[in-house]
């Protein structure tokens, strides 16, 4: 896919030639919006914007905003399936790529940055933890300059499909193929079933269009005359939408349901949406009451507007919300790895890295002793690793400090600073990669359903000197989980809090007792709640400064 990673390239030089330069108008956006979970994680994203703004990482002149849920029901999520993001958020993903780091947000808007000069006032909606990359022909580009509703499709496999929202098209024979299709979605279906697929005429069979290879992505190369379905990503809404969603918003005020912008928006959508799927709550999170009504309402406000669909024969859209995607593109030989051209090293001072057949380990802003190790298939990233540090396969390590030790392979560890009552001190959650944190028990007796590096929750409990009581717990007593459970030590410093949990860890493995009851605990959930945004990006700014020092004195020896 040389012509995919081209573009991509293109775009990401264009991007960096907007970094810390000032916008004239109509050249970027003119507001980059994003949405914070509450007033703690809308404090964090601000920090972080400024410092990247200080520090030249994006374009000037353009309004950065951050919006928190309100209190009551959640839109923004905690990201409980890659917590290493949950601390300073998804969209600040740090990636393999660029000096200084990119993190998603750099990447989506370098992604995008031929939307703005051809799209007429209006909203472009797109997730934290997707990116797509696609290929149009020289003299194309993407215009969002219809009324109503414009969306990006991808060629997917049915697997995929299911997972995702799909486009049932208008069948126009007369368009040749081409990487770029403007379309009409006659309806969209929201993460449909195979069969639901086949019955409203959303499959595709590859072949109709010549011998071409569809493009991958979360979706392998597609073999000859396979089936496919057409799947959303990111989506536009014009001027005259968005002011009806808004003047809607204000006359419902506070909203007390958890909207989707994608399911509920876009299967009110295209001449042959029905009301159906507002009875249907297989994919809600919550069943809510209030929710049948609200998706009632938004079916008739949009019901009759167009969805116009940009099918983008040469894309792909990648996935990285859970731990298991972020190691796969990071570490193993994943198409995006070549067509990003993410990096093994990136900007870190570390010996180079073992590589095997399946893949190669990923540094990223970090300083590691000559004297360590890390295994292939693990992630390290804002960490200092001293001599004698080995990691195993298939980890991820954020954000700490790390000396003489043996991290077993498949070890999550993140650290956090934290402030309680004023004073600054460190904790670091420990688990294994294969760990639910988001499976729940209602009671104490059960929760010996749960699992700690795959051993069963109450013999932990045992090891580390703890009681199974409702203290253990915090937040809601009927949602028991990982999540909630007061289980990692708080320390003075960084090193030592990392220390402590590898020593849980350790206990858990070896099944030797482990005495926590003598430390301060808290749950991740209270780690995100006391988290010191500005001790972790400081903390982060050193190891920026040393590495940036190493790299001049390295450029000068070279010289």
């Amino acid at each position: 896919m040389a012509s995919l990673r081209e573009a991509t390239l293109r775009k990401l030089r264009r991007f960096s030639e907007l970094r810390g330069k000032p916008m004239a108008a109509g050249e970027f956006w003119d507001v980059v919006a994003i949405t914070a979970a509450d007033e703690k994680q809308e404090l964090a994203y601000k920090q972080q914007l400024s410092e990247k703004l200080k520090k030249k990482e994006l374009p000037l002149g353009v309004q950065y905003h951050v919006f928190p849920d309100p209190a009551g029901t959640k839109i923004g999520g905690y990201s409980q399936r890659l917590p290493n993001a949950s601390a300073l958020g998804k969209i600040f993903t740090a990636l393999p790529l660029g000096e200084p780091i990119y993190q998603m947000l750099e990447l989506k808007l370098a992604m995008y940055v031929d939307f703005p000069s051809n799209m007429k006032p209006g909203v472009l909606v797109t997730c934290a933890d997707d990116i797509e990359l696609y290929s149009v022909g020289d003299c194309e580009y993407i215009a969002f300059d219809q009324p109503g509703f414009t969306a990006l499709a991808h060629p997917s496999s049915l697997a995929v499909g299911t997972t995702h929202g799909v486009f049932v098209l208008h069948p126009d024979s007369s368009l040749p193929y081409g990487d770029l299709e403007y379309r009409q979605c006659y309806r969209f279906l929201h993460k449909p079933t195979i069969e639901n697929m086949h019955r409203y005429n959303a499959v595709h069979r590859q072949g109709s269009f010549g011998q071409q290879d569809l493009p991958g992505g979360d979706t392998a190369r597609l073999p000859l005359h396979t089936e496919y379905v057409y799947t959303d990503s990111l989506f536009y809404m014009d001027h005259k939408s968005a002011k009806t969603l808004l003047d809607f918003y204000k006359s419902e005020g506070p909203l007390n349901c958890e909207v989707d912008a994608y399911g509920d928006f876009l299967q009110a959508l295209g001449p042959g949406a029905t009301a159906e799927y507002t009875r249907n709550t297989s994919h809600v999170t919550k069943e809510e009451t209030r929710l049948l009504d609200m998706r009632q309402k938004i079916f008739h406000l949009l019901k009759g507007t167009p969805l116009n669909v940009v099918v983008l024969n040469n894309s792909r859209f990648y996935h990285i919300g859970t731990l298991q995607e972020y190691l796969l593109h990071f570490t193993s030989d994943s198409t995006l790895k070549s067509e990003l051209g993410l990096q093994s090293i990136a900007f870190s001072v570390s010996p180079s890295v073992a590589e095997c057949s399946s893949g190669t380990a990923c540094i990223i802003h970090s300083i590691l002793d000559s004297g360590c190790s890390v295994a292939p298939g693990s992630v390290v990233e804002y960490s200092r690793l001293g001599p004698e540090v080995s990691i195993g396969e298939n980890c991820i390590i954020s954000s700490s400090v790390i000396a003489k030790t043996v991290v077993p392979a498949y070890s999550f560890l993140c650290s956090l600073s934290v402030k309680i009552n004023g004073h600054l001190e460190y904790s670091t959650m420990v688990f294994g990669m294969q760990d639910n944190l988001k499976k729940s028990v209602k009671t104490l007796e059960d929760i010996k359903a749960l699992q700690f590096f795959g051993v069963c929750f109450l013999s932990c409990l045992d090891i580390w000197n703890l009681k199974a009581t409702e203290k253990l717990f915090s937040g809601n007593k009927m949602d028991l989980s990982l999540w909630t459970a007061r289980i990692f030590p708080v320390c003075s410093s960084l090193s030592e809090s990392v220390t402590a949990s590898l020593g849980m860890l350790s206990a858990v493995r070896n099944h030797s007792p482990f005495n926590l009851s003598n430390f301060k605990l808290l749950s991740i959930q209270e780690m995100l709640v006391y988290k010191d945004v500005q001790d972790m990006l400081a903390y982060r700014e050193q190891i920026f400064l040393e590495i940036s020092l190493n790299k001049k004195q390295s450029d000068l020896e070279k010289s």
